[in-house]
């Protein structure tokens, strides 16, 4: 069985961010890049498939600059076969992203398509679901647990109610949620591994994908400063500050 696994580069989330002085973006230049966190949680589900020997290959798959090799690498040390690189210089929107992954789809056709459920730079938890719908492939969106047997995948995930169990036939595509998996250490040695590992670079191009733009961004702002707390006496004063001030009562 092969598993696809998404990953992208973003800054790292250790890192305090800035709005670029155009105020149409974050500035990134100059600081840490690192996997997004929730694609590390698919690559290291979809690592340990294949330790399990359900999986019997894992390709990590980006789209972005050049340096997103560097994030590959990342997915090849965890423990992926192979990489392929989806290389543009404008940072594809999700359905742009969508797209690609469907071509890469239907030439490697992969059992399972793991990613992670949204991206720390964007939030926009679209890709996945997008992806199913262009490939036409059933879904499990924000997967706590994934068991593979026999052609199908149990997914359990949380929903406002508890949980949710789901089982889908493969085919399908999985997005990941926080307590899927707690990601392993990346060790020198397999890190030194993972640059022997095949990387092909190829073009949105060369899949029939256009990623051009569609969307344009108007405006960003940092959020508000919060103000400085105060200590009160009594009860009174509480509820008096909470009227007035706050204006929550």
């Amino acid at each position: 069985m092969k598993v696809m696994v998404a990953v992208k580069r973003v800054s790292d989330s250790n890192v305090k961010v800035r709005v670029r002085s155009d105020g149409l973006g974050v500035d990134v230049s100059n600081i840490k890049m690192s996997m997004n966190p929730f694609d590390e949680i698919a690559v290291e589900e979809a690592v340990r498939l294949k330790e399990a020997g359900v999986a019997t290959e894992v390709i990590a798959v980006s789209a972005g600059v050049l340096q997103s090799q560097e994030t590959l690498r990342t997915a090849l040390a965890i423990g992926a076969d192979r990489a392929i690189l989806i290389e543009s210089n404008e940072d594809p929107q999700p359905l742009a992203v969508a797209k690609l992954l469907k071509a890469l789809v239907n030439k490697e056709q992969p059992s399972l398509v793991i990613l992670g459920k949204q991206a720390i730079d964007d939030d926009s938890n679209q890709t996945g679901q997008m992806l199913a719908a262009l490939a036409n492939l059933p879904q499990a969106t924000f997967a706590s647990k994934v068991v593979v047997t026999d052609g199908k995948a149990t997914v359990s995930r949380e929903v406002d109610g508890g949980t949710e169990t789901l089982s889908l036939t493969l085919p399908a595509v999985v997005t990941t949620d926080l307590r899927l998996n707690e990601p392993r250490y990346v060790t020198l040695p397999n890190i030194m591994k993972a640059k022997k590992k095949p990387l092909e670079i190829v073009k949105p191009e060369d899949l029939g994908v256009d990623v051009t733009p569609r969307l344009k961004t108007l405006k960003v702002v940092e959020p508000p400063k919060r103000g400085a707390g105060v200590k009160v006496h009594d009860v009174k004063t509480l509820v008096e500050k909470l009227k007035t001030e706050a204006k929550v009562l």
